[in-house]
């Protein structure tokens, strides 16, 4: 978490090329820090674009999790009018994988401050 209150997701770490075998090749000594992994990498917002969402399908193939975000203008009932889809996020499930700790560890943090989160909206409604 950063001091804005975000989580960022890192990026998988990439592997380290192997070293040659036989004389030439360097002894195998304590592994050196790399710079990359001690630091976030820098984020540019210019072309940020804020969408808001009440709706959330998931789908996915062996390789990959395609999650569609859209506005469901009737929350409370299933009515004629189909939900707009807007927004497509397509990851691999490692990605989705750390996503979904940020997430969960961004709700735990909410709920401890404001008390928990009821997900059926017409328990909500009835309150």
């Amino acid at each position: 978490m950063n001091d804005a209150g975000t989580i960022e997701i890192p990026a998988a770490p990439q592997a380290a090329a192997p070293q040659a075998a036989g004389p030439a090749a360097k002894p195998a000594g304590k592994p050196k820090a790399n710079a990359a992994q001690a630091q976030p990498p820098k984020v540019d917002e210019s072309k940020l674009i804020a969408a808001y969402a009440n709706f959330c399908r998931v789908t996915g193939t062996p390789e990959e999790l395609i999650v569609d975000f859209g506005l469901n203008s009737q929350p409370l009932g299933a009515g004629d009018e189909p939900v707009a889809l807007t927004q497509r996020v397509v990851l691999n499930y490692f990605s989705a994988k750390r996503l979904m700790q940020a997430l969960a560890a961004s709700v735990a943090r909410h709920e401890q401050v404001f008390g928990p989160l009821e997900t059926n909206v017409l328990k909500r409604a009835k309150q």
